[in-house]
């Protein structure tokens, strides 16, 4: 009888990883999307939330702009601007309903032991908090706190849709690579912390502070206020678009990721080849050469990125490659990682 269960439950736990599949690949472009809008300077191309201007559409506001012009007399309405914000919202919105979905497949599925049932239900709760995230994102004028917790929010939905939708690995494969998941684990917090770092950047108007590589004003240690770079809350009530902090406080933010960008590609570097050379296994040695190649490709993007003047595609880039780093680092900590039991 359990195993006609376990035949009849297959099917289905393979549906829900063809599902997680698409939602990760969808919460990837909402990633993406969420940068591309940043670094348009269209986080505020609809000040309020969750629809434009009072309405659901960006043409539907331009329909009415008397309107609108004295309803948010400070924020003169941009069509472009607007329509990029209300696009990435409906992606978004269409990745929550999704996540929605694959709860309650979950949950639907529950009697089977291998179906993953903690992640997805906490992945409910992570949407709906990184939804209040985007809200408070535009409520609060850019606020670089909330900017890089939206930021680590729509990550942290990538990844852990990533992680459902990798299959677990043997069981033996693992407990025989297990002494290499510490070092996967420090490598993904080395990471995550730059990470942090770049949203940090960005978010406060940082990114050209240090036009020249690879010094920075013309130095290797140049002046920077490193006191009043990394002031978490500033209060409420200030508006960011632009950011608002002098030129050596900028530097110094920029600088720091720089130097948080070497030690990432040493931590993530070792651990790439660490985990090639002692893997056992061709698919833990192919997640190892290719979590090595997307670093090789994110440490050519970043200084070629300043060195150019920080265009839009090659910024874009820079952020996608950060999340396919994540999602690499991922792989390799999955093929490591004893399976948990319903996690």
């Amino acid at each position: 009888m359990n195993a006609l269960q376990n035949m009849s439950a297959s099917p289905k736990l393979h549906r829900f990883r063809r599902l997680a599949r698409i939602a990760a690949v969808l919460a990837f472009g909402v990633v993406v999307l969420g940068a591309y809008v940043r670094l348009n300077a269209a986080g505020l191309g609809c000040p309020d939330w969750p629809g434009c201007y009072g309405h659901l559409s960006a043409a539907q506001a331009a329909e009415n702009l008397t309107h609108i012009e004295s309803a948010y007399p400070s924020r003169p309405f941009e069509y472009a601007k607007a329509h990029k914000e209300m696009v990435h919202r409906y992606f978004a919105a269409s990745l929550g309903l999704l996540i929605l979905v694959l709860a309650v497949f979950a949950w639907s599925n529950r009697r089977d032991p291998e179906q993953p049932l903690v992640l997805p239900l906490v992945l409910v709760g992570l949407v709906i908090f990184q939804g209040l995230l985007g809200m408070w994102t535009v409520t609060l004028l850019l606020k670089p706190l909330i900017v890089v917790l939206h930021l680590l929010g729509g990550l942290s939905t990538f990844a852990l849709l990533a992680w459902l939708a990798l299959a677990a690995p043997d069981q033996r494969d693992a407990l025989e690579h297990r002494r290499l998941q510490p070092l996967a684990i420090t490598a993904l917090a080395v990471l995550v912390l730059q990470i942090s770092l770049g949203g940090w950047t960005s978010s406060n108007y940082a990114a050209l502070a240090c036009p020249d590589f690879p010094t920075c004003q013309n130095s290797y240690w140049p002046h920077m206020d490193a006191a009043d770079a990394f002031v978490l809350w500033r209060g409420l009530g200030t508006d960011y678009e632009g950011g608002v902090l002098d030129h050596p406080a900028r530097v110094a933010i920029h600088f720091v990721h720089r130097l948080g960008a070497v030690l990432a590609a040493l931590v993530i570097g070792f651990t790439a080849l660490t985990v090639w050379r002692r893997a056992r296994s061709s698919s833990l040695q192919a997640a190892a050469a290719l979590l090595g190649l997307v670093l090789v490709a994110q440490l050519v993007l970043g200084p070629l990125m300043v060195m150019r003047g920080m265009p839009l595609d090659l910024a874009t880039a820079h952020n996608a490659v950060a999340a396919l780093l994540l999602a690499a680092l991922l792989r390799v900590t999955r093929l490591v990682s004893v399976p948990a039991a319903r996690l």
